[in-house]
Parts: C-alpha cells; structure tokens; sequence
C-alpha cells in the first residue's frame, strides 16, 4: 500500500475521483472502478493513482504497456519446470533468471526478486523476465515435463483486489492485447487463464493514465474508453499550486523566485504545444529546475539541463522557446528576484531532506 510522503500536497483532482468513488462504493449498477486519467507527462497521473491506494486502503501496483506487448503480458504464462541438472541454457545470467524465476509465484513478483538479487533496476528486471518466458514458450511441449502458470501482475491485481494503474495502454499495437483488456475492465469482468477462469475482485479498481495525443500517437481505444466510468484531463495545476507542491518537494522557500519559475513553465509548456513541439515542460522539470536553484546552480544554465533539454534538443526549436521567454521578460525577472535573495535566507524549509521530485 502507498504511503504519502510528507510533502504529498492534494490535488483538486485527487479529491474529486476520490469522493467519487466512495460515492459509489457500495452501488452495483453504478460503481467507480475505471479510471482514466489523461494529460501532459508530469501533469501528476501517478501521483494520484498512487494517493488512490492511500485514500481507499488498497495495495497499489502498475504494469507499463509497449508496443509489442502480448497475450502473455495480459494473463501470464504457462512455463515447463526445467530441472537444474538439464541445463536448458549454456550461460550463468539465465540460469540464473530461470532459478529466481522457478521461487517466484508471479511474473512481477519474478521481476522484484530478479531486481533485489542483481542490482538492477525494475524495468530492467522485467526485462530479462520477459525475454526468458518468450525462449520459454517456445519450447515444444512434452508430456514428461512439469508445467506451472506464472499470472501476470494484471491477474493478481484483478483477482486480490488491488489499484492497478495501466500506463499509456496507446502503445499496444496488437488487437488481441486490447481486447484481453477490455474484458478484464468490465465490471463483472473474467479473465479466462490456461487453469481457470477468475472474477474480478470487488475492490479492483484500474486507473488508466496517457499522456494526451501528440502528433502520430495513437488515440486510446474506443472500447477502452468507453469502459471507463470517470475522466480527468490533467493540466498543468493553477501556478500558486505550483509554487506550493515545490515548496513541499524541495525544501526551497522563496516564493517570489518559485513564483517566475512556474511562469517561465507555463509559458513554455503552453509554446511547445502551440508549435508542435512535442516535449514537455511539466512538474518534474519544475521541481528539479527549482532544487538546482536552490542549491546555487545558475538559473540560466539549470533552465536548459533540466527543462529546455528536455523538451528539445533541436535547435530550431529551443530558437523558439527562448524568442517567447524573450518576449516576456521572464528571464530578466528571474535574475533580478535571485540578486535580491538575502544571502543569509534558510533556503530549506523541514521538508527539503523528505521531498521526493516526482509526480508520476
């Protein structure tokens, strides 16, 4: 279960879908439990699918979706049980990714364990993970060899009932992957698996979150869509708003130059978009650019490592970011609140060791 951290701040988003589904929790017809939350990468749609699972006492889990995503990531996997003494693969690592593979009861659980063991990140781990079972299961099948079904981390999630955050299922390019989603987010939805069919657990709740369309990417499937009982299109929050979750992350208390740094991300957010730039400048960059501030970086050459970079590299385009920052003088006000900064100011207030600069 996620635990908000100290300089968690709530979202007016957060406490709309919350109040909404406790509206409903108890209603058949009329219960909340599909979420789709869609906006600009770092507008904090994890953020608050995890403060869900806070809010409502349930464990919170996530599966990233990608293009060549199957069936098998949708339910799991049916594996022989290859003995140690038939070794099946000639080098050590997959041995190894095998044997943690074999103590683990779920392809996540696999990943967390293969994660703990390596030293390797999450993803890295899944992985690893994902290309044994592929060189697993395509290994003809035998009557003498053991088998076991490993579920995928959607199948734990949809059958003990835990909030389960789906990211930019607008990646999946096969049919088939989406019409097993669609069928685990029906209200009274089954999941048929190779060994049973489950039902999905009354505390499920998904929360679908997808950056909003960019030019070439996908619109979210129809029928997907039409599943979901509660939307929110996420923006970037109201500048006082944002100047008070930095606050919070960072520890920096200076509200006058957070105040001109949320306006110079407003501004290039909204430039980006009016010319089909396809970065973002969102909170994370926000809360980075303001800690580098914080700690005596130059705000100037901050602004690029942890914002402008971000958005493009290309020059053409950070021409025009900096011709429309240019145009308002944000820049120059910066500067000026940050010559003006007392040398003695605490620049950290008691959250600045506790602050996590991440929104999700």
């Amino acid at each position: 279960m996620w635990k908000k951290p100290i300089s968690h701040k709530e979202s007016s988003e957060e406490i709309r879908v919350s109040d909404e589904v406790k509206r409903n929790w108890n209603s058949n017809e009329m219960k909340i439990s599909t979420i789709l939350l869609e906006g600009e990468a770092g507008s904090g749609k994890t953020e608050l699918a995890r403060a869900l699972s806070a809010n409502f006492g349930l464990p919170y889990t996530k599966v990233t979706c990608f293009a060549d995503m199957d069936k098998s990531d949708v339910i799991g996997a049916i594996l022989p049980v290859i003995s140690p003494e038939q070794k099946f693969f000639s080098g050590e690592e997959e041995e190894k990714i095998l044997s943690v593979l074999y103590k683990s009861d779920s392809l996540y659980t696999a990943a967390e364990n293969l994660s703990a063991e390596s030293g390797i990140t999450q993803d890295q781990a899944e992985d690893k993970i994902r290309n044994l079972v592929k060189v697993l299961e395509k290994m003809p099948l035998r009557d003498s060899v053991e088998y076991k079904f490993y579920p995928s981390e959607i199948v734990r999630a949809f059958q003990k009932g835990y909030i389960l955050e789906i990211q930019e299922p607008t990646v999946v390019r096969d049919a088939a992957v989406l019409m097993a989603l669609n069928s685990a987010l029906e209200p009274d939805g089954t999941i048929n698996l190779p060994t049973e069919i489950i039902h999905r657990h009354s505390d499920f709740i998904a929360v679908i979150t997808t950056n909003r369309g960019y030019n070439g990417c996908r619109p979210l499937n129809e029928a997907l869509r039409d599943r979901v009982q509660h939307a929110e299109k996420m923006e970037l929050p109201a500048r006082q708003v944002m100047v008070e979750r930095a606050m919070a992350k960072t520890g920096y208390a200076n509200q006058k130059i957070l105040t001109v740094m949320a306006e110079v991300i407003i501004l290039l957010d909204q430039s980006a978009r009016a010319n089909a730039i396809r970065g973002v400048a969102g909170m994370r960059s926000y809360f980075y650019w303001a800690d580098a501030v914080a700690n005596g970086a130059d705000s100037r050459e901050a602004l690029y490592n942890k914002v402008i970079y971000k958005v493009t590299t290309d020059p053409e385009e950070i021409a025009i970011l900096e011709d429309t920052l240019a145009s308002q003088g944000l820049l120059d006000e910066l500067s000026s609140a940050i010559q003006n900064e007392p040398d003695q100011e605490v620049k950290k207030t008691e959250f600045g060791c506790n602050g996590n600069p991440d929104m999700g």
